[in-house]
């Protein structure tokens, strides 16, 4: 009882989320409901927290509130919410990207950030040594 206690809290939570987006970027509901291409009384069931959107649907209404859909993945509960990083801050404000170039700059850098934190060798790049290919160093014509 506890673990349907707790959805339809996360499922309310994400809804107060939601509206409180759409309200301050003021979107009618009509509004964000065409540009996510859900039905009026479906997303109105979701800010009230009756229904609990999925993944893709997060992702469709929050390309309609023009921000990022890890924000509202994590409100969600669907993943988790990352320490603060600069890099990724800027990711995800940059407005000339698109969301799936976002999302895969995001997990290119968190898959470098993973495989330091375990340990994996890197090679730091020495700036005073050519990275690309070289001229032989014989006879010039």
């Amino acid at each position: 009882m506890a673990a349907a206690s707790s959805m339809a809290g996360a499922a309310h939570d994400i809804g107060a989320f939601i509206r409180s987006q759409r309200m301050s970027a003021e979107v009618s509901l009509r509004q964000l409901a065409e540009r996510a291409g859900v039905s009026n009384p479906y997303l109105s069931q979701i800010e009230r927290g009756l229904r609990k959107p999925s993944a893709e649907v997060l992702g469709q209404i929050a390309k309609g509130l023009r921000m990022s859909a890890e924000v509202l993945y994590v409100q969600a509960g669907i993943l988790e919410e990352h320490a603060a990083s600069p890099v990724r801050d800027a990711l995800l404000a940059d407005k000339h990207l698109t969301e799936r170039q976002r999302q895969m700059l995001l997990e290119i850098y968190e898959s470098f950030r993973t495989s330091n934190r375990s340990g994996e060798t890197t090679h730091p790049i020495d700036p005073t040594q050519p990275t690309g290919p070289t001229q032989p160093t014989g006879e010039q014509k």
